[in-house]
Protein backbone atom coordinates (compact mmCIF):
# COMPACT_ATOMS: atom_id res chain seq x y z
CA UNK A 1 0.00 0.00 0.00
CA UNK A 2 2.63 2.03 1.05
CA UNK A 3 5.03 1.61 -2.38
CA UNK A 4 1.40 2.02 -4.40
CA UNK A 5 1.04 5.65 -2.63
CA UNK A 6 4.51 6.49 -3.21
CA UNK A 7 4.18 5.75 -7.04
CA UNK A 8 0.96 7.71 -7.38
CA UNK A 9 2.65 10.68 -5.70
CA UNK A 10 5.87 10.72 -7.81
CA UNK A 11 4.02 10.33 -10.92
CA UNK A 12 1.76 13.35 -9.51
CA UNK A 13 4.91 15.52 -9.24
CA UNK A 14 6.10 14.09 -12.65
CA UNK A 15 3.12 15.05 -14.32
CA UNK A 16 2.52 18.45 -12.06
CA UNK A 17 6.60 20.04 -14.07
CA UNK A 18 5.33 19.61 -17.47
CA UNK A 19 2.08 21.66 -16.46
CA UNK A 20 3.90 24.32 -13.99
CA UNK A 21 6.55 24.53 -17.33
CA UNK A 22 3.82 24.77 -19.67
CA UNK A 23 2.10 27.81 -17.81
CA UNK A 24 5.21 29.71 -17.07
CA UNK A 25 6.12 29.14 -21.38
CA UNK A 26 2.84 30.15 -22.26
CA UNK A 27 2.87 33.39 -19.57
CA UNK A 28 6.30 34.65 -20.58
CA UNK A 29 4.88 34.21 -23.93
CA UNK A 30 2.52 36.86 -22.85
CA UNK A 31 4.68 38.80 -21.52
CA UNK A 32 7.06 38.84 -25.02
CA UNK A 33 3.94 39.75 -27.31
CA UNK A 34 2.95 42.52 -24.57
CA UNK A 35 6.34 43.96 -25.35
CA UNK A 36 5.89 44.00 -29.12
CA UNK A 37 2.46 45.50 -28.49
CA UNK A 38 3.72 48.27 -26.16
CA UNK A 39 6.37 49.13 -27.65
CA UNK A 40 4.84 49.20 -31.14
CA UNK A 41 2.30 51.98 -29.05
CA UNK A 42 5.65 53.83 -27.03
CA UNK A 43 6.14 55.00 -30.21
CA UNK A 44 3.22 56.31 -31.16
CA UNK A 45 2.99 59.28 -28.79
CA UNK A 46 6.39 59.32 -27.18
CA UNK A 47 7.62 60.84 -30.45
CA UNK A 48 4.99 63.74 -30.11
CA UNK A 49 7.04 65.10 -27.27
CA UNK A 50 10.00 65.51 -29.30
CA UNK A 51 8.97 67.10 -32.32
CA UNK A 52 10.36 70.27 -31.22
CA UNK A 53 13.33 69.71 -29.95
CA UNK A 54 13.78 67.25 -33.02
CA UNK A 55 13.14 69.59 -35.35
CA UNK A 56 15.68 72.27 -33.49
CA UNK A 57 18.44 69.92 -33.42
CA UNK A 58 18.17 68.73 -37.09
CA UNK A 59 16.89 71.39 -38.44
CA UNK A 60 13.50 70.65 -39.87
CA UNK A 61 10.69 72.15 -40.72
CA UNK A 62 6.67 71.73 -40.14
CA UNK A 63 6.93 69.61 -43.62
CA UNK A 64 9.91 67.21 -41.83
CA UNK A 65 8.27 66.33 -38.31
CA UNK A 66 5.05 65.77 -40.56
CA UNK A 67 6.79 63.36 -42.37
CA UNK A 68 8.81 61.87 -39.07
CA UNK A 69 5.54 61.18 -37.59
CA UNK A 70 3.51 59.57 -41.09
CA UNK A 71 6.74 57.79 -42.24
CA UNK A 72 6.02 55.03 -39.33
CA UNK A 73 2.21 55.50 -39.66
CA UNK A 74 2.39 54.76 -43.25
CA UNK A 75 4.48 51.87 -43.37
CA UNK A 76 2.17 50.82 -40.28
CA UNK A 77 -0.67 51.41 -42.50
CA UNK A 78 0.10 50.23 -45.61
CA UNK A 79 2.02 46.53 -44.59
CA UNK A 80 -0.13 45.15 -41.52
CA UNK A 81 -2.42 43.12 -43.86
CA UNK A 82 0.28 41.50 -45.80
CA UNK A 83 2.58 41.19 -42.28
CA UNK A 84 -0.46 38.84 -41.20
CA UNK A 85 -0.22 36.64 -44.69
CA UNK A 86 3.45 36.59 -44.32
CA UNK A 87 3.09 35.37 -40.38
CA UNK A 88 0.47 32.63 -41.38
CA UNK A 89 2.69 31.45 -44.58
CA UNK A 90 6.08 30.53 -43.01
CA UNK A 91 5.75 30.97 -39.27
CA UNK A 92 4.62 33.50 -36.64
CA UNK A 93 7.39 33.43 -34.23
CA UNK A 94 10.05 33.90 -37.15
CA UNK A 95 8.24 36.75 -38.68
CA UNK A 96 7.71 38.18 -34.89
CA UNK A 97 10.84 37.73 -34.07
CA UNK A 98 12.53 39.24 -37.44
CA UNK A 99 10.16 42.35 -36.57
CA UNK A 100 11.36 42.65 -33.06
CA UNK A 101 14.71 42.60 -34.25
CA UNK A 102 14.22 45.09 -37.45
CA UNK A 103 12.32 47.46 -35.01
CA UNK A 104 15.25 47.59 -32.47
CA UNK A 105 17.82 47.87 -35.42
CA UNK A 106 15.30 51.09 -37.02
CA UNK A 107 15.11 52.62 -33.13
CA UNK A 108 19.30 52.61 -32.76
CA UNK A 109 19.42 54.28 -36.19
CA UNK A 110 16.68 56.75 -35.44
CA UNK A 111 18.90 57.94 -32.44
CA UNK A 112 22.19 58.11 -34.43
CA UNK A 113 20.58 60.22 -37.12
CA UNK A 114 22.58 63.01 -38.16
CA UNK A 115 19.52 64.99 -40.45
CA UNK A 116 15.97 64.84 -40.72
CA UNK A 117 16.38 62.41 -44.01
CA UNK A 118 17.92 59.98 -42.49
CA UNK A 119 15.66 60.04 -39.35
CA UNK A 120 12.79 59.82 -41.69
CA UNK A 121 13.69 56.61 -43.51
CA UNK A 122 14.79 55.08 -39.85
CA UNK A 123 11.05 55.89 -38.93
CA UNK A 124 10.08 54.26 -41.96
CA UNK A 125 11.49 51.26 -41.61
CA UNK A 126 10.15 51.24 -38.06
CA UNK A 127 6.48 51.84 -39.13
CA UNK A 128 7.45 48.46 -41.20
CA UNK A 129 8.53 46.78 -38.48
CA UNK A 130 5.58 47.88 -36.19
CA UNK A 131 2.93 46.02 -38.76
CA UNK A 132 4.99 42.71 -38.63
CA UNK A 133 4.74 42.43 -35.00
CA UNK A 134 0.82 43.67 -33.99
CA UNK A 135 -0.70 40.49 -36.03
CA UNK A 136 1.57 38.24 -35.37
CA UNK A 137 1.81 38.84 -31.54
CA UNK A 138 -1.63 38.31 -31.59
CA UNK A 139 -1.39 35.22 -34.02
CA UNK A 140 1.26 33.50 -31.20
CA UNK A 141 -1.39 34.28 -28.35
CA UNK A 142 -3.96 32.67 -30.27
CA UNK A 143 -2.08 29.65 -30.56
CA UNK A 144 -0.36 29.88 -26.97
CA UNK A 145 -3.59 29.76 -25.39
CA UNK A 146 -5.67 26.43 -26.47
CA UNK A 147 -8.79 27.51 -23.72
CA UNK A 148 -11.46 30.32 -25.18
CA UNK A 149 -11.59 32.41 -21.70
CA UNK A 150 -7.69 32.23 -20.78
CA UNK A 151 -6.98 33.13 -24.31
CA UNK A 152 -9.54 36.08 -23.70
CA UNK A 153 -7.79 37.40 -20.44
CA UNK A 154 -4.32 36.98 -22.19
CA UNK A 155 -5.47 39.24 -24.87
CA UNK A 156 -7.08 41.46 -22.31
CA UNK A 157 -3.79 41.55 -20.75
CA UNK A 158 -1.63 42.37 -24.21
CA UNK A 159 -4.40 45.19 -24.72
CA UNK A 160 -4.20 46.54 -21.36
CA UNK A 161 -0.18 46.55 -21.68
CA UNK A 162 -0.69 48.35 -25.10
CA UNK A 163 -2.72 51.42 -23.58
CA UNK A 164 -0.45 51.60 -20.59
CA UNK A 165 2.24 52.18 -22.97
CA UNK A 166 0.24 54.75 -25.34
CA UNK A 167 -0.36 56.97 -22.03
CA UNK A 168 3.22 56.82 -20.16
CA UNK A 169 4.42 57.88 -23.76
CA UNK A 170 4.37 61.31 -23.08
CA UNK A 171 5.83 61.21 -19.30
CA UNK A 172 8.55 59.10 -20.60
CA UNK A 173 9.24 60.77 -23.56
CA UNK A 174 9.20 64.39 -21.97
CA UNK A 175 11.40 62.81 -18.98
CA UNK A 176 14.28 61.51 -21.71
CA UNK A 177 14.29 64.62 -23.30
CA UNK A 178 14.92 66.55 -20.36
CA UNK A 179 17.02 64.17 -18.64
CA UNK A 180 19.27 63.14 -21.77
CA UNK A 181 17.83 64.36 -25.15
CA UNK A 182 15.43 63.59 -27.83
CA UNK A 183 17.56 60.44 -29.08
CA UNK A 184 16.80 59.10 -26.03
CA UNK A 185 13.22 58.46 -26.77
CA UNK A 186 14.65 55.70 -29.12
CA UNK A 187 17.48 54.29 -27.58
CA UNK A 188 14.56 52.91 -24.70
CA UNK A 189 13.50 50.82 -27.49
CA UNK A 190 16.73 48.93 -26.90
CA UNK A 191 16.35 46.90 -24.00
CA UNK A 192 12.90 46.27 -24.35
CA UNK A 193 13.62 44.87 -27.81
CA UNK A 194 16.56 43.26 -26.88
CA UNK A 195 14.12 41.22 -23.72
CA UNK A 196 11.23 40.25 -26.25
CA UNK A 197 13.54 38.76 -28.36
CA UNK A 198 14.90 36.79 -25.68
CA UNK A 199 11.51 35.58 -23.94
CA UNK A 200 9.83 34.99 -27.73
CA UNK A 201 12.87 32.90 -28.79
CA UNK A 202 12.69 31.04 -25.08
CA UNK A 203 9.40 30.33 -24.57
CA UNK A 204 6.88 31.14 -27.82
CA UNK A 205 6.19 28.31 -29.52
CA UNK A 206 6.00 27.99 -33.84
CA UNK A 207 2.17 27.95 -35.70
CA UNK A 208 1.69 25.65 -38.37
CA UNK A 209 2.62 27.17 -41.46
CA UNK A 210 0.26 27.73 -44.52
CA UNK A 211 2.48 27.75 -47.28
CA UNK A 212 -0.43 27.78 -49.69
CA UNK A 213 -0.68 31.34 -48.50
CA UNK A 214 0.07 33.67 -51.07
CA UNK A 215 1.59 37.09 -50.42
CA UNK A 216 -0.26 39.81 -53.02
CA UNK A 217 3.04 41.92 -53.76
CA UNK A 218 1.53 43.85 -56.80
CA UNK A 219 -1.30 44.90 -53.89
CA UNK A 220 1.34 45.82 -51.12
CA UNK A 221 2.85 48.45 -53.54
CA UNK A 222 -0.05 49.97 -54.94
CA UNK A 223 -1.01 50.62 -51.19
CA UNK A 224 2.26 51.99 -50.30
CA UNK A 225 2.49 53.86 -53.40
CA UNK A 226 -1.13 55.15 -52.93
CA UNK A 227 -0.91 56.00 -49.14
CA UNK A 228 2.49 57.47 -49.72
CA UNK A 229 2.04 59.51 -52.53
CA UNK A 230 -0.99 61.04 -51.05
CA UNK A 231 0.25 62.07 -47.46
CA UNK A 232 3.28 63.29 -49.31
CA UNK A 233 1.05 65.67 -51.69
CA UNK A 234 -1.29 67.15 -48.72
CA UNK A 235 2.01 67.57 -46.56
CA UNK A 236 4.20 69.40 -48.65
CA UNK A 237 1.03 71.10 -50.44
CA UNK A 238 0.98 72.99 -47.00
CA UNK A 239 4.88 74.06 -47.73
CA UNK A 240 4.82 74.48 -51.42
CA UNK A 241 1.12 75.39 -51.66
CA UNK A 242 -1.79 73.71 -53.63
CA UNK A 243 -1.31 74.29 -56.99
CA UNK A 244 2.41 73.46 -57.04
CA UNK A 245 3.64 70.93 -60.22
CA UNK A 246 4.67 68.41 -57.59
CA UNK A 247 1.42 68.42 -55.17
CA UNK A 248 -0.73 67.94 -58.35
CA UNK A 249 1.18 65.10 -59.40
CA UNK A 250 1.62 63.37 -55.94
CA UNK A 251 -2.70 64.10 -55.81
CA UNK A 252 -3.08 62.48 -59.83
CA UNK A 253 -0.47 59.38 -58.92
CA UNK A 254 -2.12 58.61 -55.23
CA UNK A 255 -5.72 58.47 -57.38
CA UNK A 256 -3.67 56.19 -60.04
CA UNK A 257 -2.69 54.17 -57.53
CA UNK A 258 -5.50 53.84 -55.46
CA UNK A 259 -7.37 52.72 -58.78
CA UNK A 260 -4.71 50.08 -59.19
CA UNK A 261 -4.56 48.85 -56.09
CA UNK A 262 -8.89 48.25 -56.47
CA UNK A 263 -8.04 46.52 -59.46
CA UNK A 264 -5.78 44.05 -58.35
CA UNK A 265 -7.49 43.43 -55.34
CA UNK A 266 -10.86 42.40 -57.19
CA UNK A 267 -8.64 40.23 -59.33
CA UNK A 268 -6.44 38.51 -57.05
CA UNK A 269 -6.46 34.74 -55.93
CA UNK A 270 -5.80 35.44 -52.45
CA UNK A 271 -6.07 39.61 -52.35
CA UNK A 272 -4.34 41.45 -49.17
CA UNK A 273 -7.87 43.13 -48.87
CA UNK A 274 -11.14 41.21 -49.94
CA UNK A 275 -12.97 43.57 -51.19
CA UNK A 276 -16.15 40.70 -50.36
CA UNK A 277 -15.85 42.35 -47.09
CA UNK A 278 -17.31 46.08 -47.79
CA UNK A 279 -19.81 44.05 -48.96
CA UNK A 280 -21.50 43.66 -45.27
CA UNK A 281 -22.84 47.52 -44.71
CA UNK A 282 -22.17 47.28 -40.65
CA UNK A 283 -18.07 46.47 -42.05
CA UNK A 284 -18.32 49.22 -44.11
CA UNK A 285 -19.64 51.57 -42.16
CA UNK A 286 -17.43 50.58 -38.83
CA UNK A 287 -14.39 50.95 -40.82
CA UNK A 288 -15.30 54.12 -42.73
CA UNK A 289 -15.59 55.28 -39.00
CA UNK A 290 -12.06 53.77 -37.73
CA UNK A 291 -10.85 55.82 -40.55
CA UNK A 292 -13.11 59.22 -39.49
CA UNK A 293 -11.61 59.33 -35.70
CA UNK A 294 -8.08 58.82 -36.58
CA UNK A 295 -8.15 61.80 -38.84
CA UNK A 296 -9.49 63.86 -36.18
CA UNK A 297 -7.74 62.25 -33.09
CA UNK A 298 -4.65 62.15 -34.28
CA UNK A 299 -4.48 65.04 -36.04
CA UNK A 300 -4.94 67.40 -33.38
CA UNK A 301 -2.52 65.48 -30.99
CA UNK A 302 0.28 66.50 -33.41
CA UNK A 303 -1.17 69.65 -33.42
CA UNK A 304 -1.67 70.43 -30.02
CA UNK A 305 2.19 69.07 -29.22
CA UNK A 306 3.54 71.91 -31.50
CA UNK A 307 0.78 73.99 -29.23
CA UNK A 308 1.91 73.43 -26.24
CA UNK A 309 6.09 73.76 -27.56
CA UNK A 310 6.14 76.30 -29.85
CA UNK A 311 3.34 78.20 -29.26
CA UNK A 312 2.75 78.53 -25.27
CA UNK A 313 6.81 77.80 -25.11
CA UNK A 314 6.53 74.55 -22.38
CA UNK A 315 9.45 72.01 -22.48
CA UNK A 316 9.14 68.56 -23.44
CA UNK A 317 8.83 67.85 -19.89
CA UNK A 318 6.12 69.99 -19.27
CA UNK A 319 4.55 68.39 -23.08
CA UNK A 320 4.76 65.32 -21.82
CA UNK A 321 3.08 65.98 -18.62
CA UNK A 322 0.47 67.66 -20.25
CA UNK A 323 -0.38 64.53 -22.47
CA UNK A 324 -0.83 62.23 -19.29
CA UNK A 325 -4.21 63.09 -18.43
CA UNK A 326 -5.23 62.96 -21.78
CA UNK A 327 -3.82 59.85 -23.05
CA UNK A 328 -4.80 57.95 -19.23
CA UNK A 329 -8.42 58.69 -19.57
CA UNK A 330 -8.39 56.51 -22.40
CA UNK A 331 -7.95 53.09 -20.33
CA UNK A 332 -10.75 53.33 -17.69
CA UNK A 333 -12.98 54.58 -20.41
CA UNK A 334 -12.15 51.57 -22.84
CA UNK A 335 -13.12 49.17 -19.55
CA UNK A 336 -16.67 51.05 -19.74
CA UNK A 337 -17.45 50.88 -22.88
CA UNK A 338 -18.25 47.28 -23.24
CA UNK A 339 -20.39 47.35 -19.86
CA UNK A 340 -22.18 50.60 -21.56
CA UNK A 341 -22.37 48.71 -25.13
CA UNK A 342 -24.36 45.77 -23.38
CA UNK A 343 -26.87 48.08 -22.17
CA UNK A 344 -27.54 50.84 -24.71
CA UNK A 345 -26.07 48.68 -27.79
CA UNK A 346 -23.06 49.56 -29.33
CA UNK A 347 -24.26 51.52 -32.13
CA UNK A 348 -25.32 54.33 -29.73
CA UNK A 349 -22.35 53.86 -27.69
CA UNK A 350 -20.29 54.74 -30.70
CA UNK A 351 -22.15 58.07 -31.47
CA UNK A 352 -22.21 59.09 -27.72
CA UNK A 353 -18.30 58.88 -28.38
CA UNK A 354 -17.78 60.28 -31.08
CA UNK A 355 -20.02 63.32 -29.89
CA UNK A 356 -18.16 63.63 -26.57
CA UNK A 357 -14.94 63.69 -28.47
CA UNK A 358 -16.84 66.38 -30.85
CA UNK A 359 -17.74 68.85 -27.80
CA UNK A 360 -14.36 68.65 -26.29
CA UNK A 361 -13.03 69.90 -29.85
CA UNK A 362 -15.58 72.04 -29.81
CA UNK A 363 -14.82 73.93 -26.21
CA UNK A 364 -10.99 74.37 -26.92
CA UNK A 365 -12.10 76.96 -30.03
CA UNK A 366 -11.86 79.83 -27.62
CA UNK A 367 -7.86 79.10 -26.42
CA UNK A 368 -5.12 81.35 -28.08
CA UNK A 369 -1.51 81.96 -27.17
CA UNK A 370 -1.11 81.80 -23.49
CA UNK A 371 -3.83 80.04 -22.42
CA UNK A 372 -3.43 78.13 -19.42
CA UNK A 373 -2.71 74.71 -19.36
CA UNK A 374 -5.72 73.81 -16.75
CA UNK A 375 -8.19 75.82 -19.11
CA UNK A 376 -7.90 73.02 -21.95
CA UNK A 377 -7.32 70.11 -19.53
CA UNK A 378 -10.96 68.95 -18.82
CA UNK A 379 -11.37 69.65 -22.65
CA UNK A 380 -8.57 67.59 -23.72
CA UNK A 381 -9.84 64.91 -21.45
CA UNK A 382 -13.06 65.00 -23.43
CA UNK A 383 -11.65 64.18 -26.68
CA UNK A 384 -9.53 61.34 -25.41
CA UNK A 385 -12.48 60.32 -23.28
CA UNK A 386 -14.87 59.91 -26.40
CA UNK A 387 -12.38 57.98 -27.91
CA UNK A 388 -12.12 55.75 -25.71
CA UNK A 389 -15.63 54.93 -25.47
CA UNK A 390 -16.37 54.21 -28.68
CA UNK A 391 -12.82 52.29 -29.64
CA UNK A 392 -14.00 48.89 -28.07
CA UNK A 393 -17.37 48.71 -29.33
CA UNK A 394 -16.39 49.65 -32.96
CA UNK A 395 -13.95 46.65 -32.82
CA UNK A 396 -16.48 44.41 -31.85
CA UNK A 397 -19.08 45.40 -33.90
CA UNK A 398 -16.97 45.39 -36.86
CA UNK A 399 -15.70 41.80 -35.77
CA UNK A 400 -19.16 40.57 -35.29
CA UNK A 401 -20.09 41.63 -38.89
CA UNK A 402 -18.44 39.31 -40.72
CA UNK A 403 -18.08 35.39 -39.96
CA UNK A 404 -15.79 34.26 -37.78
CA UNK A 405 -13.26 32.25 -39.72
CA UNK A 406 -12.86 35.86 -41.05
CA UNK A 407 -12.07 38.15 -37.84
CA UNK A 408 -8.54 37.59 -38.60
CA UNK A 409 -8.48 39.62 -41.36
CA UNK A 410 -10.76 42.19 -40.51
CA UNK A 411 -9.35 43.15 -37.10
CA UNK A 412 -6.22 43.85 -39.51
CA UNK A 413 -8.68 46.00 -41.80
CA UNK A 414 -9.74 47.87 -39.36
CA UNK A 415 -6.04 48.38 -37.79
CA UNK A 416 -5.23 49.70 -41.43
CA UNK A 417 -8.19 51.88 -42.02
CA UNK A 418 -7.50 53.95 -38.63
CA UNK A 419 -3.55 54.24 -39.33
CA UNK A 420 -4.39 55.45 -42.59
CA UNK A 421 -6.48 57.97 -40.72
CA UNK A 422 -3.50 58.85 -38.33
CA UNK A 423 -1.45 59.59 -41.69
CA UNK A 424 -3.89 61.75 -43.06
CA UNK A 425 -4.84 63.69 -39.75
CA UNK A 426 -1.36 64.64 -38.95
CA UNK A 427 -0.68 65.46 -42.79
CA UNK A 428 -4.00 67.50 -42.96
CA UNK A 429 -3.27 69.37 -39.46
CA UNK A 430 0.06 70.02 -39.82
CA UNK A 431 -0.09 71.69 -43.43
CA UNK A 432 -2.94 73.95 -41.93
CA UNK A 433 -0.08 75.26 -38.99
CA UNK A 434 3.10 75.19 -41.29
CA UNK A 435 3.36 78.83 -40.81
CA UNK A 436 4.50 80.17 -37.26
CA UNK A 437 2.38 83.19 -38.12
CA UNK A 438 -1.30 81.58 -38.97
CA UNK A 439 -0.55 79.37 -36.19
CA UNK A 440 -3.38 79.76 -33.86
CA UNK A 441 -5.77 80.59 -37.38
CA UNK A 442 -4.78 76.75 -38.65
CA UNK A 443 -5.30 75.23 -35.13
CA UNK A 444 -8.78 76.76 -34.65
CA UNK A 445 -9.38 75.22 -37.72
CA UNK A 446 -8.26 72.01 -36.97
CA UNK A 447 -10.64 72.01 -34.36
CA UNK A 448 -13.37 73.07 -36.14
CA UNK A 449 -12.35 70.15 -38.75
CA UNK A 450 -12.03 67.76 -36.42
CA UNK A 451 -15.44 68.25 -34.64
CA UNK A 452 -16.76 68.03 -37.96
CA UNK A 453 -15.02 64.85 -38.79
CA UNK A 454 -16.33 63.17 -35.72
CA UNK A 455 -20.29 64.56 -36.04
CA UNK A 456 -19.74 63.24 -39.47
CA UNK A 457 -18.49 59.80 -38.10
CA UNK A 458 -21.54 59.98 -35.54
CA UNK A 459 -24.02 60.14 -38.20
CA UNK A 460 -22.61 57.71 -40.26
CA UNK A 461 -23.19 54.80 -37.59
CA UNK A 462 -26.32 56.31 -36.74
CA UNK A 463 -28.12 56.86 -40.12
CA UNK A 464 -26.26 54.12 -41.76
CA UNK A 465 -26.25 51.36 -39.71
CA UNK A 466 -29.13 48.47 -39.36
CA UNK A 467 -30.99 47.93 -36.52
CA UNK A 468 -29.68 44.62 -35.51
CA UNK A 469 -26.23 47.13 -35.31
Amino acid sequence: MRASTIKHRTLDKASAAPRARSHLATSLTLAAMSLGYGVVQLDVTIVNTALDAMGRALGGGVAELQWVVSAYTIAFAAFILTAGALGDRIGAKRVFMAGFAIFTAASLACALSPNAVVLIAARLVQGLAAAILVPNSLALLNHAYADDRERGRAVAVWAAGASLALTAGPFVGGALITLVSWRAIFLVNLPIGLAGLWLSWRYASETTRARSREIDLPGQLAAIGALGALAGAIIEGGALGWDHPAVIAAFVGAAILAVLFVWRESRAAQPMLPLSLFGQRLFTLTSLVGLLVNIAIYGLIFVLSLYFQRINGLSAWWTGLAFVPMMAAVLPVNLLAPRLAERIGSCPTIILGACISAIGCLGLLWIEAGTSYWAICAQTIAISGGLGLLVPPLTSTLLGSVEKARSGIAAGVLNATRQTGSVLGVALFGSLVASDRAFMTGLHLSLVISAAVLLIAAAVIGVGAPARG
